[in-house]
């Protein structure tokens, strides 16, 4: 391993045990990593280890081997008896009262297809106008790709536009949409109906490895992405503007205490944060409320789905690549919105999903098992038979559309992707609009800082752009669907078929997801049959397909504003629902069934339904230390 060695100094002989302020002209070695940090050996297992610093070694206090990448920009080095850091370009980074400190041009808040769109647009903009802004991307997961899934058939509309070039740099989008089928099941047959979808030119791909792919494109460009750092905070201020986020302390055991390997986190800042959180963003929740983004702007609520997908290998006799299945009714009640979809990737591959809605009424149902009776229905298990799961995995989803897209700019940056909700629902798509405004935000960040424009021609392009087409022709087919699966099919039809989005009306939207849920009394419980090992299983042999991982000995990132509240109330009123629309079996009672609720949390696949769903709101999902959660490859 080559190596580069570094002088520091400071005017100061005194320091605390931060390796970066040891004593006056201390030498250190640092090894050259390979410039791609899109892997990080130290969270791959969601436990991240902190060893103690040899002699031949340094470890930053992002408990990470440091990167060439710091110092390959000449750095100089700046000091006085507070502070020390490394300043190249307009970056910085700073120790003080302990706390490291980096600043940047452009921060950008997790590595999906949204942030790294950005990232790549922003790099782009500073070639064509040969300046130099730097760009950090900061991504909870313990790799770029780890915590992202999508049921996908991918537009590559904004890809055309980001790199043009993309079918001649061996991006993992290789299997055509060949044919389109829309069925609705009854418990014992798929009835083919017209397919409303129109899959030409699409892609079936896995979205993980798509933005595996998309974090080498940002790197080379010159974007720093660092896997395993969970954004805790929002930085503000004294004005109150947005100036960065604070990542997560590590090594804090359950009782608060620190533990031998605690590392504090890091505030990382920017002139200009860009929030890419995907669907209900902790820190972009807490923005949009604090600077009141849906009001700014009149928007409704935000309505929310929950997706469950497996990835299956299958018979090759069985496997049709390209071939594109959606379908509606069973087994969800006429009721519930919702569907399925069955994909064919390449490899014998299979992705398998259902999505419920979780405005749903009956607090008896569990979307977990509503997938696990679905791989039984005829027309599926014929597919899955002598298959085998490869990988488990879930996530919301946003289905709210035109009439819940917040006002994106606040004052130090935007949000964008689904952390504002671009989906189009009668699609199914979002991950081209996600890469769009993500494009947009990134020239209106490099528009800012360049050339002092405001960060709200990002609101104005956005509004502009074939994102805001797209979503207001669609603006009518979710919330149609909230007097029931035959009144939203008709109305659905019209809008497609024959209006195609120009009624001059918007329909609303219904109570939000939280408020939609009846009391137990009123509702019928559902029986469940026991999985068979085969097609269907328990959550435990899911969850181990998600390889998700926690530290088990750290605070839980699922707090209870009231504790009091699953006892008094969502026992008795709703009979315990996060029992059930929790797809991780994270909320569970104890092992007496007393009506005391029992999180394990180390079980979470941040899908944030508990946050969404939870009747009183009482749940709130925060980020847990960087490099837990699931550890997806296929999705």
């Amino acid at each position: 391993m080559h190596k580069l060695l570094v002088k520091l100094s400071s005017s100061s002989s005194s320091f605390s045990s931060n390796p970066l302020r040891h004593s006056k002209n201390q030498r250190f070695i640092l090894p050259l990593l390979p410039s791609s940090i899109t892997s990080n050996p130290f969270t791959a297992s969601g436990s991240p280890p902190r060893p103690s610093i040899p002699a031949n070694r340094f470890i930053s206090r992002f408990g990470y081997p440091c990167s060439a990448d710091l110092f390959r920009k000449s750095p100089t080095l700046c000091s006085n008896s507070t502070t020390f850091g490394v300043i190249w370009s307009s970056r910085c980074i700073s120790s003080e009262a302990g706390r490291e400190s980096i600043e940047y041009d452009v921060l950008i808040v997790g590595a999906g297809p949204a942030g790294l769109s950005a990232a790549i647009r922003l790099k782009q903009l500073c070639q064509q106008n040969n300046i130099d802004l730097s760009v950090c991307v900061v991504e909870k997961g313990a790799e770029v790709g780890a915590h992202i899934i999508s049921g996908n058939v991918f537009e590559p509309l904004a890809l055309d536009e980001l790199l043009p070039h993309w079918r001649q740099q061996q991006a993992p989008i290789e299997i055509p949409a060949s044919s389109d089928k829309f069925w609705f099941l009854t418990k014992d047959r798929a009835i083919s109906l017209p397919s409303p979808f129109d899959n030409k030119g699409n892609y079936v791909i896995s979205l993980s490895q798509l933005v595996r792919w998309l974090g080498g494109k940002a790197e080379e460009l010159g974007t720093e992405i660092y896997p395993g750092f969970s954004a805790s905070e929002v930085l503000y201020d004294a004005s109150d503007k947005v100036v960065g986020i604070a990542t997560r302390d590590m090594g804090i055991s359950k009782d608060g205490s620190k533990k031998e390997n605690f590392q504090p986190g890091v505030d990382i800042k920017g002139r200009v944060t860009l929030f890419a959180e995907g669907c209900r963003g902790s820190l972009s929740e807490k923005i949009i409320k604090k600077y009141k983004l849906r009001e700014e702007v009149n928007a409704q609520h935000q309505t929310y789905a929950l997706g469950i997908k497996e990835v299956w290998e299958i018979d090759e006799s069985k496997h049709n690549p390209g071939e594109v299945v959606h379908t509606l009714g069973w087994p969800l009640d006429p009721k519930t919105y919702g569907g399925s979809f069955l994909y064919h990737m390449n490899d014998r591959q299979i992705a398998l999903g259902l999505v419920v809605a979780l405005n749903y009424k009956n607090p008896f149902l569990n979307p977990y098992e509503e997938f696990q009776k679905l791989k039984h229905h005829p027309a599926i298990k014929r597919v899955l038979e002598g298959g085998t799961v490869l990988q488990y995995g879930a996530r919301t989803l946003n289905e709210g559309g035109f009439q819940s897209i917040p006002y994106p700019v606040f004052p130090g940056g935007a949000i964008i992707g689904c952390s504002a909700g671009f989906l189009n629902v009668p699609k199914i798509k979002g991950t081209h609009t996600a890469m769009k405004s993500g494009m947009l935000a990134a020239e209106a960040a490099f528009g800012a800082l360049h050339e002092g424009l405001n960060m709200n021609t990002y609101w104005d392009n956005l509004r502009d752009s074939w994102v805001w087409k797209e979503l207001y022709a669609a603006r009518n087919y979710r919330p149609a669907f909230e007097y029931g699966l035959l009144p939203g099919l008709a109305v659905s039809a019209m809008e497609h078929y024959v209006l195609k989005g120009k009624v001059p009306f918007t329909l609303k939207h219904g109570k939000a997801d939280h408020e939609a849920t009846d009391l137990a009394r009123k509702c019928t419980p559902i029986e469940y049959p026991k999985p068979d090992g085969v097609l269907s299983f328990d959550v435990p042999t899911s969850l181990y397909r998600s390889n998700t991982n926690h530290d088990h000995d750290q605070p839980s990132h699922l707090r209870l504003k009231d504790p009091k509240i699953p006892e008094k109330l969502n026992f008795p009123e709703y009979a315990a629902p996060e029992s059930r629309y929790c797809p991780a079996r994270v909320y569970v009672e104890d092992e007496e069934g007393k009506p005391k609720l029992q999180i394990n949390a180390q079980n979470c696949l941040h899908c944030k339904a508990c946050d969404i769903k939870d009747p009183k709101q009482n749940i709130e999902w925060t980020v847990p230390e960087g490099g837990g959660g699931p550890a997806y490859s296929l999705m």
